[in-house]
């Protein structure tokens, strides 16, 4: 069977660009064939970023979906012009995500038309709203393509997306033929260390690069205990947050909290650097089943040393043998990984195939995720 040619778009909520992932798919394999970023131009950016922290208004949100939508558009016609493009995952920008009941929403900016009209072919995007729709958290969606590439028989396996959000896919094969899957959000990741680096550099740095900042700071414990008493890292899975929880309120309150108690611009970073390690290794403790024996790290925060050794340091007082890699080492770049899970999503979905897992998003069934935008 020849493979398809998908690609998978992706934009996360550290709101800082686009990845492209042009994946090869056939059934039982996907294979990276390009991958490409696009920065957001800074005039978008702090759009987006008004959008997700609530304060556009309802037509300054229509405009917005519609030249995000064109953004994309244009991003990816000049890669893929000279390919043979069959469809386009597009997972969108993530504006809001509030999954509890009895009222759910989850909404993605990003009009597909424009690349379906673009680059003549059919495009899939909003894949949440059918997860939650079926009583799940529409997250996360990237756990088949996990346990696709990453998956190995006899081992306990997490991938560890490190976004602008923190989530784990844990994928355990040391038992039988299928694995037992568990998924979910276990914090920040770069959230709040962007908006720290972005607060205490005047807007000119969007991220704290190669955690430097963090590097030369010292560690508040008694900050951190207290920020780590949220009620969302002992809450069970499945569970899924978003900025509503860990963005712009919440940084401005912990930031509060340091300037009273003297923190340097390092030592904030130093801590919530912290904040994410140790977050995401309690939440190991508290909701897997066993320690893994390897743990993928992938996203934005895997290319942060500084993030990555406080992970890893968390990680051996768990269970001193797990073996701590990224996905790179494994021969999958850090961000291709979100882009061509959504390549893989929007492959399922046109072959009429669920995208979820249940146990995984707390949906009651499996569902065809996404909708098809034909040119």
């Amino acid at each position: 069977m020849q493979p398809a040619l998908v690609l998978g778009i992706m934009s996360g909520t550290s709101l800082d660009g686009v990845d492209y992932a042009l994946c090869e798919i056939r059934p039982g394999r996907i294979r990276l064939r390009e991958l490409w970023s696009a920065r957001f131009p800074r005039p978008l950016q702090r759009r987006l970023h008004d959008a997700a922290g609530g304060a556009s208004k309802s037509w300054e949100l229509a405009q917005l979906h519609h030249d995000l939508g064109r953004f994309y558009a244009t991003q990816a016609q000049p890669r893929v012009k000279q390919s043979r493009v069959e469809l386009v995952g597009l997972h969108g920008q993530t504006i809001f995500h509030q999954p509890r009941r009895p009222a759910p929403a989850t909404f993605q900016l990003g009009e597909p038309a424009y690349l379906a009209d673009t680059l003549r072919v059919p495009v899939v995007s909003n894949f949440r709203a059918a997860d939650v729709a079926a009583g799940g958290q529409g997250a996360p969606l990237a756990t088949m393509f996990h346990q696709l590439v990453f998956g190995q028989r006899g081992l306990h396996v997490c991938v560890n997306n490190l976004g602008g959000i923190s989530n784990v896919t844990s994928i355990d094969l040391r038992r039988g033929a299928e694995p037992e899957m568990l998924a979910f959000d276990t914090g920040p990741a770069n959230v709040l260390l962007d908006l720290a680096a972005s607060h205490f550099s005047q807007g000119k740095l969007a991220c704290d690069r190669n955690g430097a900042w963090a590097a030369r700071g010292r560690l508040h414990e008694g900050l951190l205990r207290e920020w780590l008493r949220h009620p969302f890292f002992r809450s069970r899975p499945p569970k899924s947050t978003g900025r509503e929880l860990f963005g712009e309120p919440f940084f401005q309150t912990t930031l509060a909290q340091a300037r009273r108690a003297r923190l340097t611009k390092f030592d904030v970073l130093t801590t919530f650097t912290a904040l994410t390690a140790r977050s995401l290794a309690l939440n190991y403790r508290l909701h897997l089943p066993a320690p893994p024996e390897r743990v993928v790290l992938a996203g934005g925060g895997a290319a942060n040393p500084t993030l990555r050794r406080m992970i890893t340091e968390e990680l051996l007082l768990l269970d001193s043998k797990t073996r701590v890699q990224t996905s790179d080492e494994l021969g999958w770049p850090m961000q291709s990984i979100e882009p061509a899970a959504f390549a893989l999503l929007a492959w399922r979905r046109w072959k009429n195939r669920p995208g979820n897992l249940p146990e995984t998003t707390g949906a009651t069934r499996a569902a065809l995720l996404g909708q098809i935008s034909s040119p």
